[in-house]
């Protein structure tokens, strides 16, 4: 109460919430349990009608008092749980409990894992091939062996079928195939020969020697006549295409008689012996081709 006989209204327009000869009071709830006079209140009601956001001395302190209050119960709480109360001892048992799950837990972290993947049925070997495998190669067929025919040996038969397979080469038709085998017959036996006048010739591979001027191989060509070098002549495989070249050369030879064909390309001192070698050519040939 001031000297002027005024009742103080700290919610008045002329009430200072913050003089300095306030005393504030022990109790908190003080400025809330006492009531106010019915002046003052009709002044507050007033002021927060015509001013609504006009700060209130009372709420501000109120709020400061109860922020102050939150902020000490929470570093209580803080502190509730960081330290143990003082006559709490731990239990002995439970530590021991504690202690050996460790103990077995990381025993356990050096154990191997088994899978949990699920298996599938291995394939049987029987019946799926192995991913790895190589598929076995197919075997080469083997060559149709060619056995003599028409009173030949071995060595014949094989002389007969490099004619046939040079003549083919060249694309000769068999009629020309027939007239080459029928005159190496009659020339040189189907044998592949040297010449004793020709030494030379005697340094490759031959089966036999003859004495007939310098006619060397299977056809009896002379190099002196241009058919080729000694070395060549007595190559079967060779000495069959210059015969063949020499015959394609004649007009119509598929058409003549076989002995005048051959005639016309040896030109032999005994032109009709080439012909009884026909029938029997014809034999090799047909085993040749199969």
């Amino acid at each position: 109460m001031r000297d002027d006989g005024t009742l103080d209204d700290q919610y008045g327009l002329d009430g200072s919430a913050d003089r300095s000869d306030d005393t504030p009071s022990p109790v908190q709830s003080t400025a809330c349990t006492e009531a106010p006079t019915a002046r003052g209140s009709l002044r507050t009601r007033f002021n927060a009608l015509l001013n609504p956001f006009a700060a209130r001395p009372g709420r501000t302190k109120m709020a400061m008092a109860t922020g102050a209050v939150c902020c000490l119960g929470l570093v209580g709480g803080f502190t509730q749980i960081g330290a143990r109360p003082a006559g709490d001892t731990p239990n002995p048992a439970a530590s021991a409990e504690m202690a050996e799950r460790a103990a077995v837990d990381a025993a356990s972290r050096g154990l191997a894992r088994e899978s949990t993947a699920p298996t599938t049925p291995s394939a049987s070997p029987s019946s799926t091939p192995s991913a790895t495998a190589k598929p076995k190669p197919k075997a080469k067929p083997k060559p149709r062996r060619i056995v003599p025919v028409a009173g030949l040996d071995q060595t014949q038969m094989n002389n007969a079928k490099k004619i046939v397979q040079a003549g083919r080469e060249m694309g000769v038709p068999r009629r020309g195939l027939v007239i080459a085998v029928a005159t190496a017959m009659q020339e040189s036996t189907l044998l592949n020969y040297a010449s004793a006048v020709l030494p030379e010739s005697q340094n490759y591979p031959h089966q036999a020697i003859g004495w007939d001027h310098d006619s060397v191989g299977l056809f009896q060509q002379r190099p002196s006549s241009g058919w080729g070098t000694v070395e060549e002549l007595m190559d079967p495989e060779y000495a069959t295409k210059a015969f063949l070249s020499a015959l394609e050369e004649i007009p119509g030879w598929q058409d003549l008689p076989l002995t005048v064909a051959a005639q016309a390309v040896q030109v032999s001192a005994f032109p009709d012996a080439y012909a009884q070698h026909e029938w029997r050519a014809n034999e090799v040939v047909k085993e040749i081709l199969g």
